[in-house]
């Protein structure tokens, strides 16, 4: 009977990176880790006890995510804030996800009007407390949870890439732009409208809602980099 140790051996390795990467992940889009910080594999590997390998395979899944940049001679760097990958991520979804609603919207269930409801009261207690880690997560599980019945299966998995690829912008936008209130009531008036079954009005106002988003985060960067320009 063949041994099953290397098999174990490389489950372990992953397991270890994916832990790594979900923590890398954190303080990145948390904002703890600022753009261009410098990410060394040396010191990532003696602070959470393992070796270099299952870091190198964190960084590479981060920079995959494009969260991270490996260079030849500079290692890994959290990844600079870029206008045109924000238009490009909330264009994308701007043109996919109303899509997915309208397919979706009508077969939603009791059953997920009420997750959805605890999502948006989740939010506003999170709103409340300032946990900025909790924002994005939610948004997230918000928009997935009212396209998971559009039967548009490669669609959902673009869409659920983009949004997490979105999510460090999301987190942005929603602290750095005080977009967090306006989130809270667009969804709250995009599920009334589903639930009212007004479905070209909830599909307008989710292209809206994500265009003005990227609009806004846009805005704040633009001006930020024109600041830094000056300073």
């Amino acid at each position: 009977m063949p041994s099953t140790r290397p098999a174990q051996k490389s489950l372990q390795h992953r397991t270890i990176s994916s832990a790594v990467a979900e923590e890398l992940r954190r303080r990145i889009v948390d904002g703890e880790f600022k753009s261009g910080f410098q990410l060394r594999q040396d010191a990532l590997a003696a602070e959470f006890g393992v070796s270099r390998i299952p870091v190198r395979e964190a960084l590479m899944q981060l920079e995959a995510e494009g969260l991270v940049k490996i260079h030849p001679h500079r290692g890994a760097i959290v990844s600079e804030l870029s206008t045109e990958e924000i238009d490009e991520l909330f264009e994308l979804r701007a043109w996919l996800e109303p899509r997915l609603l309208k397919a979706s919207a009508p077969r939603l269930t009791e059953a997920d009007y009420k997750r959805l409801n605890e999502i948006l009261q989740e939010y506003s207690s999170e709103l409340r407390a300032m946990h900025i880690s909790r924002w994005g997560e939610l948004n997230t599980e918000f928009h997935m949870v009212l396209y998971q019945h559009a039967k548009q299966p490669r669609s959902l998995a673009i869409v659920a890439n983009l949004l997490q690829e979105s999510d460090r912008h999301t987190r942005l936008q929603l602290s750095l732009t005080q977009g967090m209130e306006r989130a809270a009531s667009e969804h709250a008036e995009l599920l009334k409208l589903c639930t009212e079954g007004k479905i070209s009005a909830a599909c307008s106002l989710l292209k809206k809602h994500i265009e003005g988003a990227g609009k806004s985060l846009r805005s704040y960067l633009e001006e930020h980099q024109k600041a830094s320009a000056q300073n």
